[in-house]
């Protein structure tokens, strides 16, 4: 199976991060959970965003996601593909040049990358989407489309997938199902 590196920070969305990963392992895949500036046994706190009815999602704190890998010793030719949750830590790793270094390598390489919810913010800032069709959450278009992108419009539900390519994308952790369903069928060819 493959090798998978999963880029986290704190406040990363608990859904995004620990179903993602479960799921992962489940299918037999190998996967790292990083964080810039932290190694492997340290935690990221984490966000559990819920849809209640207001004009945006809410926010509570999750739990405490388990590192199982250093970021420092990331070697990214080692990895077979690449899964960026949502949740806040997009907002302050988009601008991480060691992450968006990392991002670059996996779109040249063609790997699998596979982004969800604000995840899309480090694949805009890595500037990897130019000519992709996108989904995320919904705020995040405009950078999709200023970013050369193509906005892949959600299902209402938040529980769609975007497949262009090794790109897969979705808006949000109601598609966690059909997001890690549509990333192994392309990991698996």
């Amino acid at each position: 199976m493959s090798k998978i590196l999963m880029i986290v920070g704190d406040f990363v969305e608990d859904y995004e991060v620990m179903v993602p990963f479960q799921i992962l392992q489940a299918f037999g895949h190998e996967v790292h959970a990083v964080c810039p500036d932290k190694s492997a046994g340290d935690t990221v706190a984490t966000a559990i965003h819920d849809f209640e009815g207001q004009q945006t999602y809410s926010e509570k704190r999750g739990h405490n996601f388990a590192l199982n890998a250093t970021f420092a010793k990331v070697e990214p030719e080692s990895y077979d593909a690449l899964v960026v949750p949502g949740g806040r830590a997009p907002e302050y790793l988009a601008i991480d040049q060691r992450v968006l270094k990392v991002v670059k390598y996996f779109a040249t390489a063609d790997k699998p990358i596979a982004a969800t919810c604000h995840g899309p913010l480090i694949l805009t800032a890595a500037g990897v989407v130019k000519g992709k069709r996108c989904q995320g959450y919904p705020t995040v278009r405009p950078e999709i489309e200023s970013a050369g992108g193509t906005w892949d419009t959600p299902a209402e539900g938040l529980d769609s997938v975007c497949v262009d390519g090794n790109l897969v994308t979705a808006p949000a952790w109601p598609a966690n199902a059909v997001w890690m369903k549509a990333f192994q069928e392309v990991l698996v060819g």
